[in-house]
């Protein structure tokens, strides 16, 4: 057992005090003839000062007599979780998931764990991940446990393992990826062993299914520090068995081809980008095309007679690559096409000079960006890594300016829903044809005029359809 300092003991009491149903089911249990404990991560948390609506709890019961408990008292009861042993309910709003006692094992071969249930509350906190997660607070007796010198981890703000961290990522090789996770999310240090084990057993990870990592991946992308985390993917080769695409961001630098580190760079557009995200919390999409938006230039490096390095299409490329790679790791479509299309558009405002560009070509950036603008602002502004600071000063003052033209061309114009002039209807009845490809046809003919010149008159279009039709053959 270990003894709670003051602030520690507070902690306790104000999570027990904050859900006061947590006695009160520690009372069913024990008139059950059961134990129960909070455990894991809810320690964790009402230890640090973060306790959510989300409690973990494990038991000697078994499912089925996790069940018998909580039959008549839970407000609702899940049973997904069952064949891992565990019961979820939910109870005055708060999501309550209570597993039986367990001892883990994998077979070195399987994906996924077969579940031996245990005997004890130590054997169940030895199989944890982390020395963090292994501390266990009874109910409604509130003994504390902690066989692993977790409280002294927390206030150490290391990452451990319970066991020797070569067993427990044997036993579960995702858990290389947790301790990156954790180490973004808390800003916690890992432990050198166990950064030793992850380095040599990183080609553990393939026996893990791409929907795992790419849950664990996300998480740590959306935590406080993602660039202590990715720094460890990269470091420890982890990144290199899923998202290979970022350690090669590392390109040489030749003496007489010198160009700036595009992986330094990268790391800063997260943050950058990060900075920007507002109130609104962790932006996954937003965070995911900085972190994928220079991907494409180890395919697209060139040194040119003048010993310039140039990434020609590296937008193309890298738009290309990502796709792929968020497909690989399976990715809602959604999401992924919102991540490419950012990726795709970095660097279009490149194009924009000193305000060179046209009406026309701010509606096409508006239009092509579409709900991506907002991101895609803060993506471009977050590009700039500079260190020249007049350079800096001058690309933020264009990019404002065309910001404010945006802003005026759209208040004169609706450019969130540029539309034809004309609708289908118009189109087959000033025409005299059937729906089919010629109205499909015309309609992008005159998309493409509003976008040149902005919106024209009823009579206007109706001249210009005609103008089109009769060129294209379709009337005589």
């Amino acid at each position: 057992m270990s003894v709670l300092n003051d602030a520690q003991q507070n902690a306790v009491a104000e999570l027990l005090r904050v859900s006061p149903l947590a006695d009160e089911l520690g009372r069913r249990f024990g008139a059950a003839g059961h134990e129960l404990h909070l455990v894991g991560g809810s320690v964790r948390d009402a230890l640090l000062g973060r306790l959510g609506d989300d409690l973990d709890f494990c038991t000697d019961a078994r499912p089925e007599q996790t069940l018998a408990v909580v039959q008549s008292w839970a407000d609702a009861i899940w049973e997904t979780g069952r064949e891992f042993g565990t019961i979820g309910i939910q109870k005055n709003g708060v999501r309550i998931e209570i597993t039986t006692f367990r001892a883990e094992a994998y077979d070195g071969v399987s994906r996924n764990p077969v579940v031996r249930y245990g005997d004890s509350l130590l054997d169940d906190l030895g199989r944890r991940d982390f020395t963090i997660n292994a501390m266990a607070v009874s109910l409604p007796g509130h003994e504390f446990t902690d066989p692993f010198g977790g409280v002294a981890d927390l206030a150490s703000r290391t990452i451990r393992t319970p066991a020797a961290p070569e067993l427990s990522f044997g036993d579960d090789p995702l858990r290389m990826l947790r301790a990156a996770r954790f180490a973004a999310k808390l800003q916690f240090t890992v432990d050198e062993p166990v950064i030793a084990a992850m380095r040599g057993m990183a080609a553990d990870l393939d026996r893990i299914t791409a929907e795992r990592i790419r849950d664990e991946f996300t998480k740590l992308i959306c935590g406080a520090d993602p660039i202590a985390g990715l720094r460890l993917l990269v470091d420890t080769g982890l990144a290199d068995r899923f998202l290979p695409e970022i350690a090669g961001l590392k390109l040489e630098i030749d003496e007489h081809a010198q160009h700036k580190d595009v992986y330094e760079h990268t790391l800063i557009v997260v943050m950058n980008a990060m900075r920007l995200e507002g109130d609104e919390g962790p932006d996954f999409v937003l965070r995911m095309a900085a972190l994928m938006h220079d991907v494409g230039k180890p395919a697209t490096k060139a040194v040119g007679r003048d010993g310039r390095v140039s990434f020609h299409h590296h937008e193309v490329v890298g738009a290309r690559l990502t796709k792929q790679r968020m497909k690989a790791m399976k990715y809602p479509k959604d999401v992924t096409t919102d991540v490419v299309g950012l990726v795709a558009l970095h660097l279009r405002f490149y194009g924009y000079g000193r305000g060179e560009w046209t009406d026309s070509a701010v509606r096409r950036y508006v239009t092509d960006a579409g709900p991506l603008l907002s991101r895609l602002h803060k993506l471009t502004r977050s590009d700039v890594t500079t260190r020249n600071r007049r350079k800096a000063a001058g690309l933020a003052a264009d990019y404002d300016a065309l910001e404010v033209r945006i802003d005026r061309i759209a208040a004169e114009e609706d450019l969130a829903k540029v539309r034809p002039d004309l609708d289908g209807n118009a189109i087959m009845e000033l025409l005299g044809v059937p729906p089919g490809p010629i109205v499909g046809q015309a309609w992008r003919h005159l998309k493409e005029l509003r976008l040149d010149r902005g919106p024209l008159d009823h009579d206007e279009a109706e001249a210009e359809l005609l103008k089109w039709a009769r060129e294209q053959g379709h009337i005589s």
